[in-house]
C-alpha cells in the first residue's frame, strides 16, 4: 500500500507539472497491479498469459467481488488509462488524469 501511496504520489507531481500522459500510466500501472493481487486475494485466475485492467476487472464482477457500478467505475479508470498509454487521436487532459489517479486511490482503499 506504501508503494502505491508513492506512486500515485509521482503521478501527481507529473500531472501537476503537466506531464499528463506518464501521469495516467503510472496510475494505471498501479490499478492493473492491485487489481492483480484481488484477484489473487480472492483465490481467483485469470484465463489470459499478459491480462489487461479490463480482464481483471470483468473476472473480480463475474465472481461477485463486487458490484456493476464498480465494475463501471473501473471500466472508466481503465478508459482514460489507455488514452494515456496509446497514442490515440488526442491527448489527456489534465483533468481526466487527475479523475484516474484519485479514483486508483478510492479503489486501492476500498476493493480488497
Amino acid at each position: 500500500a506504501d508503494l502505491f501511496d508513492s506512486e500515485l504520489e509521482a503521478a501527481k507531481e507529473l500531472n501537476k507539472n503537466k506531464f499528463s500522459r506518464g501521469a495516467g500510466a503510472i496510475a494505471g500501472v498501479v490499478l492493473e497491479k492491485h487489481l492483480a493481487q484481488v484477484l489473487e486475494n480472492h483465490n481467483l485466475k485469470s484465463s489470459k498469459k499478459n491480462p489487461s485492467i479490463s480482464d481483471f476487472n470483468d473476472n473480480l464482477k463475474s465472481s461477485g467481488v463486487y458490484d456493476t457500478p464498480t465494475w463501471r467505475k473501473i471500466q472508466h479508470l481503465g478508459d482514460i488509462r489507455n488514452l494515456c498509454d496509446h497514442n490515440k487521436t488526442r491527448e489527456p487532459k489534465q483533468e481526466e488524469v487527475e479523475e484516474l489517479i484519485e479514483g486508483v486511490e478510492a479503489i486501492i482503499k476500498t476493493v480488497y
